[in-house]
């Protein structure tokens, strides 16, 4: 139980933190579209990259520095394009939250950003397979405990963060909350590009 608890509280805190990911599902849960298929996305990859570092590729991917670089350069052009997309949506877009009136992405493109803002993030694979790997070493024979108490944080976690956000929605039908929304999406996108290159 112990393995499961520090698992769980690991993996908790590893994605608390307001990242690319929490952000794109945050935005989705605040439009209600495709919230379901974006959470379990989400959560079923930090459940394989879970799995892929307890059971020892962590140490693979310390040996070979260039999986990392690829990983780092590409996710900072990604991150880059939307973190311009973000700022251009601030100051040019005006509109509040009508879900009769919301246009909706189609599920197909969601399903490819999803992907994207999860599989481009080095810092995904350095939480996960790299620290969770690293750390899962300490518990032997109870590592697949760790494994599932680090899943079971990451599933929690997306669904209530999809879900959730429509609390915030009668903040957001206002036209100002959006631009400070895409505003600060924007920079936390265009800080996380800069740091993955200046590293």
């Amino acid at each position: 139980m112990a393995a499961y608890i520090a698992g769980f509280t690991l993996g908790l805190s590893l994605i608390l933190a307001i990242g690319a990911q929490n952000a794109f599902v945050l935005r989705q849960g605040l439009k209600k579209q495709h919230v379901f298929v974006v959470c379990l996305i989400c959560a079923l990859s930090d459940a394989i990259l879970v799995v892929v570092g307890v059971s020892g590729f962590g140490m693979i991917v310390k040996e070979s520095p260039w999986i990392e670089t690829l990983s780092r350069y590409g996710g900072a052009v990604f991150l880059g394009f939307y973190a311009i997309k973000s700022f251009i949506a601030a100051f040019r877009t005006s509109h509040s939250l009508d879900p009769a009136e919301e246009i909706s992405t189609s599920l197909k493109k969601t399903v490819f950003i999803c992907l994207a803002f999860t599989w481009l993030n080095p810092h995904v694979y350095l939480d996960t397979v790299v620290l969770l790997g690293s750390i899962s070493t300490q518990f032997k024979a109870a590592k697949s405990l760790f494994a599932y108490g680090a899943v079971t944080a990451s599933f929690l976690f997306f669904f209530t963060l999809g879900y959730g956000a429509r609390i915030l929605i009668p903040f957001f039908q206002k036209p100002v909350s959006w631009k400070v929304l895409d505003f600060v999406i924007g920079l936390v996108m265009l800080s996380i590009a800069l740091s993955l290159v200046l590293v």
